[in-house]
């Protein structure tokens, strides 16, 4: 057998760009957030669920994410008002659309600004043409066939328009429609958007597809372009299959041909193309194997009335040697049992396990009607019992304890008592490998996700336990949190909105608003990456897997301490952290503020208060007033100051003046001190006063 790979085939250019961006998005530590991707990132349900076990959820629309997370742009693209959208929320976006994809919007914009029109030729329903749509105010007229070609063409109003292609689009659909405009006498702009790559592809497909005798197609079912490739291998090759991975049971008939060939879409991961390859290669040989064509020829007239191949015997020992044991099956030929047929421990012989008359039960693996007896193995006898094993660990989804023995293409080799199964790279671990060498001569726990006792075959996987293992862990985590327990966290990661906070396996949310009882711009004023802090839980949603955290709750509230610490007439060294145009606003300690007026800040008449005070200056400060019900204090500068004579105003302007100076803020909105509202009354007397004299 030989199998031929298209010269074109897997990971295009720019789902190759996308797959990387995410990967890298996903392990980077800087990231602060939740990842996700807005819908697939490609049509590919492997590469999906490898992003899943890093991390990376799949929201249907930006109303699933908030401010500070991070979303992958699909390579399909999104439209303009995707982009809009998510800078007014605040939320980062990782731009994987394919250039080729890009260079379709900048063209359908450019021409829905001149008002000319635009048509595409695509299906409707593929992301990248909805996205498309979106950059030419949904103006876009779309072709999805021959025949709405036609109508196109007999109700178009002599307009010339822009004419734009799917980038999976095939070939050979776009000449027929460009035939029937011509027909029609339409003018048109055309651009032939098809990728490269695409054509490529597709042309290595139909010229592979007509030299082998069966042709297998790679892809997942919902990509566009595979389907498309399917397509062009069915109408150069009959025996033509599409399948998603290597469990499609239709390669079961691969064996059957001679010449082989492979192609995959441009969504179809390298790991997925070599395990199938692997596939492919190890059922031709385990065929070859169980079914040595020139033994059944040589035995064809006489097999009938002998054991074959796979039969299970029951047998009586006659003769027991140093390198087999010879057993009557009750037929013409006796069955020989080969010392490496019987698993035996280190230093034990055949004559420990086998005495002349026991009756025992073996496999049969190679028949013979030449003077040599029927060959026999109770190892394949057992692992028959450890496949019927293995059917129940699956079905009870029990774990079983493999040994890892060799890599190969695709994956490894692991050991399950007398037989071998296979773990994919994609299932080694429930983080990206790079190569599966690390592992080799590890025992480890996995799942079995299948078996197949007439290919003797099994696929195991350690990702699977690792998930499951995650999950437990997870819930047993959850069971044991409590709004208002106070528990031990260690700092992640820093936002512009709080901090992420590990507490003993899962992450919670500490908001800026909850780390300390004074004002912060950024959580790093307080807290260090690494901190370990002890934090109240706030609030629970294990639904959404979220969690509220509040530091400042294990702190003393500062106003609580105020009757004790802080005495009118006292004076104490404060922080300007507020400035107004009636007063500054003067921090004691976190959390706790006082008024400055501005009447209080000098021993003379202040007209600007920013000219007398900067934001982080220390001052000195004498309590003047507290009010306990309000939570309010008021604070002097000027008496903590040396004595100087007092201006007193001379004329009622200046009162008036300086009874407009004398404000204060209160809930947000300035009144004013009636602490002079008789001045102007006295002024008006000593004018009358004087004018007598």
């Amino acid at each position: 057998m030989e199998i031929i790979r298209a010269e074109h085939s897997g990971f295009c250019f720019g789902v190759d760009r996308a797959i990387s961006l995410a990967f890298k998005e996903a392990e980077s530590e800087e990231r602060q957030g939740n990842l996700y991707t807005c819908g697939h990132l490609i049509h590919n349900e492997d590469v999906v669920n490898k992003l899943e076990s890093m991390g990376v959820a799949m929201i249907s629309s930006l109303d699933e994410a908030s401010s500070g997370d991070t979303v992958i742009v699909r390579s399909h693209g999104e439209p303009e008002s995707f982009y809009i959208e998510a800078e007014k929320r605040g939320i980062k976006l990782i731009d994987t659309t394919c250039v080729f994809v890009e260079k379709i919007h900048s063209l359908v914009n450019e021409a829905w600004k001149k008002q000319q029109p635009v048509i595409m030729i695509g299906s409707r329903n593929h992301q990248e043409v909805k996205a498309t749509n979106g950059w030419c105010g949904q103006k876009i007229n779309i072709i999805e066939s021959v025949e709405e070609a036609r109508e196109y063409a007999q109700k178009t109003k002599g307009e010339k328009p822009l004419i734009v292609c799917q980038t999976t689009l095939k070939a050979e659909l776009l000449n027929k429609i460009i035939a029937i405009f011509d027909k029609a006498g339409i003018e048109y702009d055309i651009r032939n958007t098809i990728c490269n790559a695409t054509r490529n592809r597709q042309k290595a497909c139909e010229e592979l597809a007509k030299k082998v005798d069966i042709m297998v197609v790679v892809g997942d079912p919902n990509s566009s372009n595979s389907a498309k490739l399917y397509e062009i291998a069915k109408n150069n090759c009959k025996n033509s299959i599409f399948i998603k991975n290597a469990s499609n049971s239709l390669l079961n008939d691969v064996k059957k041909y001679n010449i082989i060939g492979i192609i995959a879409g441009a969504s179809t991961p390298e790991w997925i193309i070599k395990e199938v390859i692997a596939s492919m290669s190890e059922n031709v040989t385990n065929n070859v194997e169980q079914n040595p064509m020139m033994d059944f020829l040589d035995g064809i007239e006489k097999s009938l009335r002998l054991p074959k191949p796979g039969d299970v015997i029951d047998g009586k020992v006659d003769q027991v040697r140093d390198d087999e044991v010879i057993v009557n099956m009750g037929c013409k030929k006796d069955g020989i049992l080969r010392i490496d047929e019987v698993a035996l421990e280190e230093g034990q012989k055949l004559s420990d396990l086998f005495s002349v008359g026991d009756e025992i039960q073996a496999k049969v693996i190679k028949s013979d009607e030449g003077e040599g007896g029927i060959l026999l193995s109770k190892k394949r006898l057992v692992a028959v019992e450890n496949y019927a094993e293995l059917e129940d660990a699956m079905e009870n989804k029990e774990n079983i304890s493999v040994k890892l023995t060799r890599a190969v293409n695709g994956g490894v080799i692991a050991a399950y008592k007398e037989i071998t199964g296979f773990i994919p790279m994609s299932q080694i671990s429930d983080r990206y490998v790079e190569s599966a060498n690390e592992f080799i001569g590890q025992t480890m726990d996995v799942k079995v996700i299948r078996v197949d006792t007439k290919r003797n075959r099994a696929v195991f996987s350690r990702k699977a336990v690792l998930i499951d293992e995650k999950r437990k862990s997870v819930a047993e985590i959850w069971q044991n949190l409590n709004v208002g327990d106070i528990v031990e966290g260690k700092v992640m990661r820093f936002t512009d909105y709080g901090a992420f906070v590990d507490i003993g396996g899962v992450d919670g949310l500490l908001h800026i608003s909850e780390i300390s009882w004074g004002k912060l711009k950024h959580p790093d004023e307080v807290l260090n990456i690494g901190d370990i802090i002890n934090v109240k839980i706030l609030s629970l949603n294990e639904e959404k897997g979220k969690i509220s955290l509040g530091l400042k709750q294990t702190q003393a509230e500062p106003w609580t301490l105020v009757g004790d610490k802080y005495q009118i007439g006292d004076v104490f060294e404060g922080k300007v952290v507020q400035i107004k145009e009636y007063g500054a606003f003067v921090e004691l300690e976190a959390g706790l503020d006082g008024l400055v007026h501005i009447s209080e800040i000098a021993n003379k008449r202040v007209e600007n208060v920013f000219e007398e005070l900067k934001l982080g200056e220390i001052v000195n400060v004498k309590i003047m007033e507290i009010d306990p019900d309000k939570k309010r204090i008021s604070l002097s500068i000027k008496a903590t100051l040396p004595k100087e004579e007092e201006v007193v105003p001379s004329d009622v302007e200046d009162v008036e003046e300086a009874s407009d100076a004398v404000t204060a803020e209160v809930d947000g909105e300035p009144v004013q001190i009636e602490a002079i509202e008789d001045v102007a009354e006295v002024v008006e007397e000593k004018e009358e006063t004087t004018s007598e004299l």
